[in-house]
């Protein structure tokens, strides 16, 4: 399975933070059908993206989602830390939102999901925000981490 998604044109127009992202989530894969998991990311690889990534946990039986880092740059744009917080729990509308959606796409179908467009209920301080969410696997096919980046406008 080739794990590209997205093509070199069509990251073109993305922000150069969310195409960074992108490109080094390609860049660890282990090989052409393995997705990389968190043991294959290096913080030090990452630097000036930091303060706009964010992991999720992705628990089974049932499916539910779990902040497991929320850095500085959600800070602001959410008011509060949500780190360790359980999404549907930090925001209750989650699982009535077309953003559940995206979360659950992305581990059934193992693949990115991008999106430029309006901020989302959660995001009171802004009207725009371009997101990329990319799955991770420890064992390299069951998704249970999802790392993303988002830029607020």
């Amino acid at each position: 399975m080739a794990w590209i998604w997205y093509s070199e044109q069509e990251r073109l127009a993305w922000g150069e933070k969310n195409r960074a992202l992108y490109e080094y989530w390609l860049s660890i894969h282990p090989d052409k059908d393995t997705l990389p998991g968190r043991q294959h990311l290096d913080p030090i690889d990452i630097p000036s993206l930091l303060p706009n990534v964010w992991l999720v946990d992705v628990v089974k039986d049932p499916v539910r989602f779990r902040f497991r880092l929320f850095c500085t740059a959600h800070y602001g744009a959410m008011d509060r830390d949500c780190t360790g917080m359980w999404i549907d729990e930090a925001f209750s509308s989650f699982l009535e939102s077309e953003v559940y959606d995206d979360y659950i796409n992305l581990i059934e179908n193992k693949m990115p999901i991008y999106r430029n467009g309006p901020a989302s209920f959660h995001i009171p301080n802004y009207k725009t925000i371009e997101r990329i969410m990319l799955p991770l696997a420890e064992n390299g096919t069951d998704v249970n981490m999802i790392f993303a980046l988002t830029v607020y406008f």
